[in-house]
């Protein structure tokens, strides 16, 4: 026998088997065991729902000799010639190719005459809206008023293209779409009477993708079955042979484009084309891929709505509470344009390549949507600017410059902080102090190789020689050279000197990563110092002796003149530095001495000058002369 496609096989012969149509079914065998059949039904309804398979049972339990609780027993003559097609009871007519009025005018002459064998003659006429209008029109009356045992029975999938008249005479009933539990359960029950290995996934995948039909659910398994013949249907199988993509791949699209990366939407574009996918199928797939966020973004009650399973529908939910209702909305208006304009396009690919741009950019387009989009990326980027800002005035980022204007700003680093646990040490006070003198000292190369080198101190208290240039920098690391620029550093200092030479980065600044010895002031105060005695300290400018460096000699010589009593000395601490300042000098007495009540400090020592000693301080500020002319006339003074 030749092989019957599975939907044909497995078509339902009684009511019992006839899936997810509970509410038409009991009606039509409450009318059948009641014996109040109706003379015209419509049956409306997507494909695959049942329309055929319920009107051909309907037609076989209204004749049937020994019906069953309103379905056809099977098993008498009468059943088994409708099932057969050799009856002339049921007569079926195709009005897509039987749509004139000539072909109604058929149906109203044999109405006349009565059936030979059984109760009633039953017309059914599939893809009824197909009929033209004078065809319509012929059959009205006889729609109307047909013999008692004539029954119509009118199936159509566009309910909406049937006049008004026709409809007002025919009892309706609407086919609903099947769940994708009970098609799944249905496969099922045709895999093991086929003796197929199949995983659950599988059969869940190809319910999913039926859409709510039957019949494309049992043409899909048929054709999975014939491409891995006597193999396992695996759900990996199954997509090959579907052209589809995991719903794992919808995941990531979706992710790429909300984030605008659309160098990876692209890319895996790319790969979902390689892989030779239905691109139809992948958008139409897509777009079922959104509505499902949607419904899980709305409400936590969406599971039965969903129907996917449980691990996706986790992954689904945290998707959805990172995602914007009002972007998911303008995904889905895009693509469901989209999905509607490739049915004729010749590119597909560059078609949703163009798609994937424009997601990207919102910009692009000027609806309500899109400004709502772009609303919420500047939000999005503002927050994160502020969550950076809050880093860098925190102190714990540091943001690289920028290369230029127009480029990216660089990433953004976290710095470690760069300070000193303890004091500097002395050695390297004194390189930084003297390092003009001793990069002077450097021969060729290394002097100019050093010369817009930066110091700064490593938490070891180390040496760091900080310059730009990396081809130096490792040129001083190597043992060599780093043994001589050590030798000669030891030897400008009298200390051996530990350092190291590292190399700075164009976009990085010397001050954010390290410590700049050339700022710090190594003239600080003392413990000492600040624990001297009250008398010691200078009260305010007046107190401080006027002394230039340059007189230290006229100094010298008015000390050995004055003498030094010991009964006016106070002695004060040796570690007190002398503490000078320079004052406005007239040019006729650049080398005068001034002191405020008889004390001025030498060396940290307080003296008492007495009163010749005003006199001579006086007469060197009036005169015009030297120092050596007062002392000259101090002398004469002596003798008299």
């Amino acid at each position: 026998m030749a092989y019957v496609a599975l939907y044909r096989k497995f078509r339902p012969p009684v009511f019992e088997d006839v899936k997810g149509q509970d509410h038409i079914v009991t009606t039509l065998k409450n009318q059948i065991k009641s014996d109040r059949v109706g003379h015209a039904y419509l049956f409306c309804g997507t494909r695959g729902t049942g329309k055929t398979s319920v009107a051909k049972i309907f037609a076989r339990a209204v004749n049937c000799e020994h019906p069953v609780d309103g379905s056809p027993c099977g098993e008498c003559e009468t059943c088994k010639a409708i099932a057969s097609g050799s009856s002339l009871n049921v007569i079926e007519i195709d009005a897509a190719s039987n749509n004139g009025v000539d072909n109604i005018r058929e149906i109203v002459d044999e109405v006349s005459y009565s059936p030979t064998k059984g109760k009633y003659k039953v017309y059914i006429i599939d893809e009824v809206h197909m009929l033209s209008t004078g065809a319509f029109n012929a059959l009205l009356k006889t729609l109307e008023e047909p013999p008692s045992y004539v029954i119509f029975i009118l199936a159509t999938t566009e309910v909406h293209k049937i006049p008004i008249t026709i409809l007002s005479r025919c009892q309706r009933y609407d086919f609903h779409r099947i769940t994708a539990s009970i098609i799944e359960d249905r496969l099922r029950e045709v895999t093991s009477a086929e003796n197929v290995a199949v995983e659950d996934k599988a059969l869940k995948y190809i319910a999913k993708t039926a859409d709510g039909s039957m019949r494309d659910s049992l043409s899909l398994l048929d054709q999975c079955i014939a491409f891995n013949y006597g193999e396992e249907l695996t759900y990996e199988k199954v997509l090959n042979v579907l052209g589809a993509v995991d719903t794992g791949i919808f995941s990531n699209l979706f992710t790429y484009l909300y984030e605008q990366d659309v160098t990876k939407a692209l890319n895996l574009l790319s790969d979902v084309v390689i892989q030779g996918r239905e691109l139809n199928q992948f958008v139409n797939d897509f777009v079922w891929y959104l509505r499902n966020l949607m419904l899980v973004h709305t409400s936590d009650q969406m599971e039965d709505v969903v129907d996917i399973s449980a691990d996706n529908l986790q992954i689904l939910k945290n998707q959805a509470e990172l995602a914007d209702m009002d972007t998911i909305l303008r995904f889905i208006r895009i693509f469901s344009e989209l999905s509607s304009k490739m049915r004729y396009a010749t590119q597909k690919r560059i078609m949703i390549e163009m798609e994937f741009i424009k997601v990207c950019k919102p910009q692009m387009e000027e609806t309500e949507d899109s400004l709502e989009d772009r609303i919420r990326i500047l939000e999005e980027h503002t927050a994160k600017a502020d969550k950076l800002l809050d880093g860098i005035k925190s102190g714990q980022i540091a943001v690289a410059a920028a290369s230029g204007i127009g480029q990216n700003s660089g990433t953004v680093k976290v710095a470690e902080p760069k300070k000193l646990d303890r004091a500097v040490p002395d050695d390297i006070k004194q390189i930084v102090k003297g390092w003009v003198r001793i990069l002077s000292g450097m021969t060729m190369p290394d002097r100019e190789y050093l010369k817009n080198a930066r110091l700064s101190l490593g938490n070891d208290d180390k040496l760091l020689i900080v310059i730009n240039n990396n081809v130096r920098a490792a040129h001083y690391n190597e043992e060599e050279y780093h043994n001589n620029l050590k030798n000669y550093l030891s030897e400008q200092i009298g200390k051996e000197v530990d350092f190291e030479v590292r190399y700075l980065e164009p976009e990085r600044k010397f001050e954010e990563n390290y410590v700049d010895l050339a700022v710090i002031n190594f003239d600080v105060i003392t413990e000492e110092e600040e624990s001297a005695p009250e008398y010691i300290k200078p009260e305010s400018n007046d107190d401080k002796v006027m002394m230039p460096e340059e007189n230290n000699d006229s100094h010298n010589e008015a000390e050995a003149f004055l003498g030094n009593p010991e009964s006016d000395k106070s002695q004060a601490s040796d570690n007190i530095n002398v503490q000078e300042s320079t004052a406005d000098m007239t040019d006729e007495s650049e080398n005068a001495f001034i002191a405020d009540d008889n004390d001025f400090e030498v060396e940290g020592q307080m003296e008492y000058i007495p009163e010749e000693a005003y006199d001579l301080s006086s007469r060197m500020q009036e005169g015009n002369g030297d120092d050596d002319n007062a002392f000259e006339e101090k002398d004469i003074e002596d003798e008299e």
